[in-house]
């Protein structure tokens, strides 16, 4: 094994008892916070556990027997409050009782030792208390923590002040008091680093988790926008976010075009299932491709039929015109890049009010209805392939810029006979004529 692998070992092997204490009495569906406020607990009654055998040994071997018992005490209290901690998990009555041992013990022992010197300062050892409060309450919580600790060190003072001259236990050795002022200022001063470091070690790894699940976040957010947005107009998905009433709208004036694959299902009767919708996906993002270049609004597909709008979004565009083009665009793209598979396309277009809105509360869709919906549906059916109907109304609106064929009567449920035209082409352009 190289040295490397070896010091990588030994460190692992030193940090899983202390990650095993830290994540004692965690439970999974804890908080964040909560998770750390354990941890920090924990670890801080994992260190406290230690150092007292190294106390009880040096205070015994000093002769002090009374105060090395109160570290024994305290180890056994703090065990019996894990045991019951790790069993009935509540954290409330386990930090209370940790921190009034943390703030307690170390001024029993300095009483029981007489003053601040001859204890070598080891009431510093309570300052723990008001510090672990503010790592594992919160900062409001530790108040009452820090007040009490102040307090028992005036008491102290107070009495080290007026009882000087009294002794009631054995003098303590100049060089084991020595000894006690620097492990106690050391060892406390490396535990409270210890904890602050490990917090924000803690706080670093939550704040870490919390970015990456904001991206994912941010990230399934984008695409549920997108999703959204292939499936309602923007205005529209922005609307229903945002409202939680019904959405449903009146346009006055609005260009409806319906296309149709004629020969669909002769041509489909020889296909798998996985080749008519890997065609009919090709054929309708060329469409949907053409919708968005002409600033148009697909609506839906029902089946081999193909239904786009224009006028939904924005009124000041010339929408009608634009539907044209995307019709002779259509046919020309199923003509060309399509010739291979064969197909016949007719389609439809009116012109008129119509009622739009998003159409239930469960895999919702936006919808138009009307009777320019209808017209528009009914003279597509009454097409012929590779032809574009419209009505009278787009006739007129489109006469000047596009040719048509002459105008035919045709019968429509519920309408009765109307005058269709078929849309040829956009007008040449005449040539500029010199002056």
């Amino acid at each position: 094994m190289s040295d490397h692998a070896a010091n990588s070992a030994f460190i692992q092997g030193y940090m899983n008892p202390i990650s095993r204490l830290a994540n004692a009495g965690i439970d999974p569906e804890d908080s964040e916070e909560l998770k750390l406020s354990k941890s920090l607990l924990m670890f801080a009654v994992g260190l406290m556990n230690v150092a007292p055998m190294v106390w009880l040994a040096i205070y015994w071997g000093t002769g002090v027997r009374l105060s090395s018992t109160i570290p024994l005490g305290y180890q056994l209290v703090s065990t019996a409050s894990l045991a019951i901690f790790l069993h009935n998990k509540n954290f409330r009555v386990f930090s209370f009782t940790q921190l009034g041992l943390f703030l307690f013990v170390p001024f029993i022992i300095q009483w029981t030792i007489g003053s601040f010197v001859a204890a070598s300062g080891v009431i510093l050892w309570g300052l723990l208390a008001p510090i672990g409060a503010v790592l594992c309450l919160s900062a409001r919580e530790s108040a009452p923590w820090f007040f009490a600790y102040i307090l028992m060190v005036a008491m102290s003072a107070f009495f080290d002040y007026n009882l000087a001259e009294v002794k009631t236990v054995p003098a303590i050795p100049p060089q084991t008091s020595a000894l006690f002022f620097g492990l106690n200022f050391i060892v406390m001063s490396t535990l409270v680093y210890i904890l602050i470091s490990f917090s924000q070690q803690e706080k670093e790894r939550i704040r870490t988790t919390l970015a990456e699940t904001n991206a994912q976040l941010r990230i399934a957010q984008e695409q549920s926008e997108r999703l959204l947005l292939n499936i309602l107009p923007g205005p529209i998905a922005e609307r229903l976010k945002n409202e939680n009433q019904t959405i449903a709208d009146g346009f006055a004036d609005i260009t409806v075009m319906f296309a149709d694959i004629v020969n669909f299902t002769q041509i489909a009767e020889g296909m798998s299932p996985n080749q008519i919708f890997s065609m009919l996906n090709q054929v309708f993002s060329c469409f949907d491709e053409l919708a968005e270049q002409h600033q148009l609004e697909k609506i839906k597909t029902i089946g081999d039929a193909y239904m786009v709008a224009g006028g939904l979004n924005d009124d000041t565009m010339n929408y009608s015109d634009a539907i044209a083009d995307m019709a002779l665009s259509m046919r020309d793209v199923l003509a060309v890049e399509f010739a291979k598979m064969k197909l016949e396309i007719r389609m439809g277009i009116g012109t008129g009010p119509v009622v739009a809105g998003v159409v239930g509360k469960k895999k919702f869709i936006y919808d138009l209805w009307g009777d320019t919906v209808n017209i528009a549906s009914r003279i597509t059916s009454e097409s012929v392939p590779g032809s574009v109907q419209v009505d009278l109304t787009t006739y007129r609106r489109l006469r000047t810029r596009f040719d048509f064929g002459p105008p035919r009567e045709i019968y429509v449920k519920g309408k009765g006979d109307m005058t269709v035209y078929e849309l040829l082409g956009r007008k040449a352009e005449e040539p500029e004529t010199a002056d």
